[in-house]
């Protein structure tokens, strides 16, 4: 998991056409790229006054690799580890490809101004074998984890929220579901560019008809991620946002999505749904931003508003 910095990025490959063994040897050359020095200047440099490091959560039958922030220690010499601080569970985009790593910037700009302790799940990708009921579980295992340890890991688990980008914010959305449905209160949910349906459905939408192939091949990616996500007989229902029975009593809920995107027809119909249940929802459109915005400020003008409206909404929700 660790950093490195004379990385080269991989093409993109032939997502139609691609074998297991061509997906894990992608997906290794992409994560290390997203997880090195040369892609900062794409990514982001880190917040200077968060503190960030890999650990490893015990779940049931695996061990999970999380990426922790922090607000750094005082520069002084007074070595004050904050105990109460609220805790973001987060979860990257990319589905079968992709890092915690790649969200470096958003996250410790989350734990340095909100300040907050947040913990980025290293969810299973998908790949033939591993669908998306895997990551959806990991992302639950992982906030019941820290809700349940609160104290050891210096959070308040009474102020508690999800956040995910495009595949990581359905995971979020569904974990939101659950957590009601266990009786654990969640303050907020913050969902970027999210992916919310993965039925056959999925692809019958007017953005994802304008932006099949610009201004990024989508599409492909699409329906790779789809392919992969949900295996023969499985009811795809269960892992999509969208269908889920009850949407009532969720928390309050940030939808933020860039408007040049397939999936952005995703967010606002999940926006829409939400508000029809009656649970607060505000939706923030970025008029001419493509998907994966959020983690692209080094390309992506629109990123540091995005980001900016991010924390306020979770400073508000999280305030005591």
């Amino acid at each position: 998991m660790g950093e490195t910095t004379t990385v080269t990025r991989p093409p993109e490959p032939d997502f139609s056409a691609m074998t297991t063994e061509e997906l894990l040897a992608y997906r290794d050359a992409e994560n290390r790229f997203r997880a090195s020095g040369a892609a900062r200047s794409i990514l982001g440099e880190p917040h200077p006054g968060a503190a960030i490091d890999w650990q490893e959560i015990a779940l049931p039958g695996r061990d999970l690799p999380v990426r922790v922030y922090r607000p750094a220690l005082t520069g002084n010499g007074e070595a004050t580890v904050r105990t109460d601080l609220p805790l973001v569970v987060h979860v990257h985009g990319g589905g079968f490809v992709g890092t915690a790593a790649q969200c470096d910037w958003t996250n410790s700009h989350l734990a340095a101004r909100l300040p907050a302790l947040v913990v980025s799940v290293e969810h299973r990708l998908l790949a033939p074998g591993s669908p998306l009921a895997n990551a959806v579980e990991d992302g639950w295992d992982v906030l019941v984890h820290v809700v349940r340890h609160a104290a050891r890991w210096g959070a308040d688990p009474a102020r508690t929220a999800v956040f995910g980008e495009s595949c990581g914010a359905l995971i979020s959305a569904l974990t939101a579901v659950r957590a009601r449905e266990a009786g654990m209160e969640l303050r907020a949910q913050v969902l970027v560019n999210p992916v919310t349906d993965v039925t056959r459905t999925m692809f019958d939408y007017a953005s994802m008809t304008e932006y099949a192939y610009s201004p990024t091949r989508a599409l492909p990616l699409l329906r790779f991620l789809r392919q992969l996500s949900v295996p023969p007989g499985y009811d795809a229902r269960t892992v999509s946002p969208l269908y889920a029975h009850n949407l009532r009593g969720l928390a309050p809920a940030l939808v933020v999505v860039p408007t040049s995107d397939a999936v952005a027809d995703h967010g606002r119909r999940f926006a829409d749904r939400l508000r029809a249940a009656g649970t607060p929802v505000q939706l923030c459109e970025y008029p001419g931003a493509k998907h994966a915005f959020l983690t692209l400020p080094g390309v992506e003008p629109q990123a540091e508003a995005a980001q900016t409206d991010i924390l306020q909404f979770l400073r508000t929700a999280l305030a005591q």
